[in-house]
C-alpha cells in the first residue's frame, strides 16, 4: 500500500436509537460484509436522527482513520469501544493516512464509486456520552484527530478489505488537519489569511465554508 492510499478494515451503518434521554442517534455502526452501495447521501441503510448536524451531500460518508486508535488506547486503556471499529460512529474504518496527510478537495476511490474530502468532522457531546468520558470532543478540538467527512462524486459499491486510492489533489497546502485547526481549534486569529481563503473555497463544505467567513469577518 503506497502513502497515497488506505486499506478498508470495515465499512459500517447503523440507524437511530435511543441514546440520551429523549434523544436519538445512529452513532454506533456495525460492520457490514460484502459489497455496500454508494449512494449521493452515503453508504446504504445508513441513515441519521439529527439531520441538522449530520448527513446530506456534503457529509455523505464519514472516515475515521484507524491509526488513531492506538493513541486513544493510551489514554482510555481497556475502554471496549476501542476493541473494534465504529468506536467515532465512523462509516469507513481505514488505516494508512491520517488528518495530516488527507487534503481537502482530495478524491479517493472506493471502490466503483469515488468520493471528495469536503471537511473535518466536528465532534459534539455525543462522542462524549458514548465513551462515557467528559473529554473526548475537547481532545478532539486540542489535537485534530477530528476524522473526516467525504461526498459522493460517482455512485458505486464497495467492500472492506479494498484500498481508497487517491485520484487527485488540487489543495495540497490544506490538509484536513490545518483546516480543522484554523476553523474549529481555535488557530484562526493567527491564520487570518488562510481564513479568508477557505471562506472562498467552493470544495470546503457550506456549512464549514460560512464559518470560515464569520471567522474572516470577526
Amino acid at each position: 500500500m503506497s502513502d497515497s492510499s488506505m486499506m478498508i478494515s470495515a465499512l459500517l451503518i447503523g440507524s437511530p436509537r435511543p441514546f440520551r434521554g429523549n434523544d436519538h442517534s445512529a452513532i454506533a455502526k456495525q460492520p457490514q460484509s460484502g459489497p455496500i452501495a454508494i449512494g449521493w447521501e452515503g453508504l446504504a441503510g445508513d441513515s441519521v436522527a439529527d439531520r441538522v448536524h449530520h448527513g446530506g451531500l456534503d457529509k455523505a460518508i464519514h472516515l475515521y482513520p484507524q491509526d488513531h486508535y492506538e493513541w486513544w488506547k493510551q489514554r482510555k486503556p481497556g475502554h471496549p469501544l476501542l476493541d473494534a471499529p465504529g468506536a467515532f460512529g465512523e462509516n469507513i474504518a481505514a488505516h494508512g493516512m491520517t488528518e495530516a496527510n488527507i487534503c481537502l478537495g482530495d478524491r479517493y476511490s472506493l471502490g466503483s464509486a469515488i468520493v471528495e474530502v469536503s471537511h473535518g468532522r466536528q465532534p459534539c457531546w455525543k462522542l462524549d456520552h458514548r465513551f462515557g468520558a467528559r473529554d473526548i470532543m475537547a481532545t478532539i478540538v486540542r489535537t485534530a484527530r477530528c476524522g473526516i467527512y467525504l461526498r459522493v462524486i460517482r455512485q458505486g459499491e464497495a467492500q472492506a478489505g479494498m484500498t481508497m486510492d487517491l485520484l487527485s489533489r488540487p489543495l495540497p497546502d490544506w490538509p484536513v488537519e490545518r483546516v480543522f485547526r484554523l476553523l474549529i481549534g481555535g488557530e484562526h486569529k493567527a491564520d487570518r489569511e488562510g481564513v479568508r481563503s477557505l471562506a472562498a473555497m467552493q470544495v470546503l463544505g457550506s456549512t464549514w465554508r460560512e464559518r470560515a467567513r464569520k471567522l474572516a469577518a470577526g
